[in-house]
């Protein structure tokens, strides 16, 4: 067993320093501001959940769960994500007393990193849930507020992708012979790796006509992003997802005031399989992965016995930090350094600071070892001692 230093931190763990936590700050309080006049209530979930519930019902693989033992025996994980648990609780009590919900949350989810992978194992999301509507008037809100709120908390340059995850079952499953199979070149789409997608056709026992049709498709769909040319690899009974596609994009041509940052592509998978709608991503320039994502969700409340339309979307924090400008307003901050027996004159100028909203740190002279070093981390110094109140 490796032997853990003192200074590590446990896999895929993260601090924040001051800086950075300012920044968490300004996301979460502007955030708090836009969410709350759009119409969502926020609300908490206990960090630790039982496995037997969130941990089964979660789209998150077993192998991500960090999981641990009760007093009582009881399997429990750390909230893998923040959608299982609101479902959780909208199905048990929520939707009997307002249906539909708009809820939303900011907070921590966790998921067991491989020592390769060097990704965060805990970090915060940021995000909306609409749940009780079915239709794509829902869908087409839940985009418009993912627009408008990425835009508010100050992200200038980012595109919305849109894709079906109805519309992407329905076509691997029409052109393939097993559920396995079906899920194989799902993951291959998640990956984005179209050439191991096509490799993978050339694997499986499919007939010609098969492998052609989704060749075909899959050619089609990264040349162009024409909705109708998706009809002929549907069956008749499959067409209504192109109408629901159709409407969705007809109300957010209403909806968004600039509707060229979106585009569709119905080759977009994602990993969580109780998506059975319209999902989409958020991609900003300067990060290499979506900073945010959502769809429909209709399937997750089947899981807790309830038959209910839902859709929404979360932003990761970590990932919106890389592309936010930097914050260049700095607010002043003044140290009031006193000498022995001038506590309480200093800690008077101090409040009368304080009252005008002003940042004041107060500080006995004697208990800093490096008064150089420390006052530079000041805008103002102002030394309280026998000989009065003077700036440095």
């Amino acid at each position: 067993m490796t032997k853990i230093q003192m200074f590590e931190k446990p896999l895929g763990m993260r601090d924040s320093f001051p800086e950075v936590n300012e920044q968490k700050e300004y996301i979460r309080s502007t955030a708090r501001d836009f969410i709350r006049n759009k119409g969502y209530d926020f609300i908490k979930t206990p960090s630790v959940e039982y496995f037997e519930t969130i941990g089964k019902a979660s789209a998150i693989d077993e192998s991500s769960l960090f999981k641990l033992v009760d007093n009582q025996g009881e399997m429990l994980v750390l909230r893998p994500d923040m959608t299982t648990p609101i479902a959780r609780i909208a199905a048990s009590k929520l939707l009997k007393e307002k249906n539909p919900l708009r809820l939303a949350y900011y907070a921590n989810v966790f998921r067991a990193q491989q020592r390769e992978g060097g990704r965060p194992a805990e970090f915060e999301q940021l995000g909306l849930e609409l749940i009780g509507d079915f239709s794509a008037y829902g869908d087409s809100e839940i985009i418009h507020t993912a627009v408008e709120l990425v835009k508010a908390l100050g992200v200038e340059d980012f595109r919305i992708t849109i894709g079906h995850a109805g519309m992407l079952s329905a076509i691997l499953t029409n052109n393939t012979n097993t559920k396995e199979q079906v899920d194989s070149l799902r993951q291959l789409l998640v990956e984005k790796n179209f050439v191991g997608f096509e490799q993978k056709l050339e694997d499986m026992q499919l007939q010609d006509a098969q492998k052609e049709s989704l060749t075909k498709w899959i050619d089609s769909t990264v040349e162009s992003k024409i909705l109708e040319e998706h009809s002929e690899f549907l069956t008749d009974d499959q067409q209504y997802l192109i109408d629901q596609v159709k409407q969705l994009q007809q109300l957010l041509e209403i909806r968004l005031s600039d509707a060229s940052i979106v585009s569709f592509d119905f080759t977009l998978a994602s990993h969580m399989s109780y998506y059975t709608g319209m999902l989409f991503e958020i991609h900003a320039a300067g990060s290499g992965f979506p900073i945010g994502n959502g769809g429909r969700y209709d399937e997750l409340f089947k899981q807790f016995n309830e038959e209910v339309g839902a859709t929404g979307f979360g932003i990761r924090v970590d990932r919106l930090l890389e592309v936010l400008p930097r914050n260049e307003i700095k607010e002043k901050h003044t140290l009031f350094l006193f000498e022995e027996g001038y506590y309480t004159k200093a800690n008077d100028l101090a409040e009368e600071r304080r009252k005008k909203a002003e940042r004041v740190t107060l500080q006995y002279i004697a208990g800093v070892n490096d008064l150089d070093a420390y006052t530079k981390n000041f805008d103002e110094v102002i030394i309280v001692s026998e000989g009065g109140s003077f700036r440095e």
